[in-house]
């Protein structure tokens, strides 16, 4: 005998969800760590990307270069320890999670994670 799992809804048999498939994600390497100084940020264009890789003490983050409120570049604003200010309108975003910090920003900015590896660094992109 074969059972079939009814819609408790209707008298039709229930569909089962649908598999979602994780899109699949491409390593970009992005600079070699050794460009980027403690404290500094490097504009890079990969992948179709433009980002701005950040080194906070050591600690590799990625973000998007654009800022969200302008044409300022990130890549190009002022660091404070692990917040960065635009360098158009002075808003300022924290490095490690994009959220905003500081007016007139009012979207976060995207974030990436980071990896080094054999001295380079780089993402993940869907």
């Amino acid at each position: 005998m074969i059972y079939v799992r009814r819609d408790p809804t209707s008298n039709r048999p229930a569909r089962e969800p649908a598999q979602r498939k994780r899109p699949v994600s491409t390593r970009v390497e992005l600079c070699k760590a050794d460009q980027v100084a403690a404290g500094t940020a490097l504009r890079v264009e990969a992948a179709g990307l433009t980002v701005a890789v950040f080194n906070v003490e050591g600690q590799f983050y990625v973000t998007d270069d654009a800022c969200t409120h302008g044409p300022g570049s990130l890549s190009e604003g002022f660091i404070d320890g692990d917040v960065v200010e635009c360098n158009f309108h002075n808003g300022q975003f924290d490095i490690k999670t994009g959220e905003i910090v500081s007016p007139p920003c009012m979207i976060p900015v995207k974030t990436y994670l980071a990896v080094v590896e054999g001295g380079a660094v780089f993402i993940d992109v869907d």
